[in-house]
């Protein structure tokens, strides 16, 4: 694997830990990530959760609690790779999100979650790279023209996020459940002829990371062998003693077995990946009564919402697995161990063959 330039910035390893909210990748894991070399991400999803105010005050305690995450992050790190942030386009006050991490000087900033047409806007003025997360050639192209006629710039670099990862996906159920409908291969290839347009008018150089389903050396390869500069992976990092995330839901990776991964709906309006345990059963079907609202994000009404999505991340991450949803990627039941982040980006980039 190649260092790649990624704006004012070289990332030694190109090799980015997906943000993985809410919890699991703050401090301590982007900034072993990044100390390996690679782009260690904190998410911004409810980041403050454990903080003394959250309850009363969620998004005053996210946005107090989000600098801190990024220099402790930078200052673990010692100087080696990058700190980014992900932040959901559909968070509420995403502005704000961005304009404060921008200010604790973050290396990148990743979106996704939806379209970030404003992502350029907020950041203006700032070194932070500018990263959307795009899932297919369409959205690539509406977005890179969007900002290109709207801002006059393009994209830093661009994160693909296929039909085999975790979390939240820009893919219909049926897509999902089917397989999909087409050979991803292929619309990867389309993505990278679409922003070839931007490189040519721009004439700069937009990296690529492939994410969904990366889970060892081959599949990396396969991906530089695509046209990508480098990859994202998540849940190999969730199975690390550095992952922030409890020890109870570390061990529900480990554990789990490839069938025992769902695909579930979100009340973001967005379908998801996610381990089926107690609380996948209890609300399939039916609806749990929300009593409180965190206003996380602009997609949900409690009104209508069959569960509350920030509660649920909550509790899986505190350890309450019952009671708690574990987003995970498609090969979660190919983790056998608890690992270390050095271990994982040695495999990833087969350094210990080397």
């Amino acid at each position: 694997m190649k260092a790649v330039s990624i704006k004012n910035k070289v990332l030694e390893t190109p090799i980015i830990q997906g943000g993985m909210g809410i919890g699991v990748s703050r401090c301590g894991l982007a900034g072993a990530v990044a100390k390996e070399g690679g782009m260690g991400v904190v998410s911004t999803a409810q980041i403050g959760y454990d903080a003394p105010d959250f309850r009363s005050h969620p998004e005053e305690a996210n946005l107090c609690v989000l600098p801190g995450q990024i220099r402790k992050a930078k200052e673990m790190a010692e100087g080696h790779g990058m700190i980014g942030v992900n932040i959901m386009a559909v968070t509420q006050r995403y502005g704000e999100y961005v304009q404060t991490a921008c200010e604790a000087g973050v290396d990148a900033i990743i979106s996704g979650a939806g379209l970030p047409t404003e992502l350029p806007k907020f950041a203006e003025g700032y070194d932070a790279a500018l990263a959307p997360i795009v899932s297919s050639a369409k959205s690539a192209k509406v977005i890179l023209k969007y900002w290109d006629r709207k801002y006059k710039r393009t994209a830093d670099f661009l994160v693909i996020e296929g039909p085999k990862a975790g979390g939240h996906l820009g893919f219909s159920r049926e897509e999902l459940e089917d397989g999909g409908p087409w050979d991803y291969d292929t619309e990867i290839h389309k993505i990278l002829e679409e922003k070839r347009k931007f490189e040519e008018k721009y004439q700069t150089a937009i990296p690529v990371f492939v994410a969904g389903g990366i889970f060892d050396a081959e599949d990396v390869q396969h991906a530089l062998e695509l046209g990508a500069d480098g990859v994202q992976v998540a849940s190999r990092f969730v199975a690390t003693r550095e992952c922030d995330a409890s020890d109870a839901y570390k061990r529900a990776y480990v554990e789990a077995r490839t069938e025992d991964v769902v695909i579930i709906d979100s009340p973001v309006g967005m379908p998801g990946r996610a381990l089926k345990n107690a609380f996948i059963e209890e609300i399939t079907g039916k609806s749990q009564k929300i009593s409180h609202c965190f206003h996380c994000l602009k997609a949900c009404n409690p009104a209508s919402a069959h569960y509350c999505i920030t509660q649920a991340l909550i509790n899986a991450v505190k350890g309450d697995l019952d009671h708690g949803l574990i987003f995970c990627g498609s090969r979660v039941g190919e983790i056998g161990k608890i690992s270390t982040v050095k271990a994982v980006m040695q495999e990833l980039s087969r350094e210990e063959n080397s």
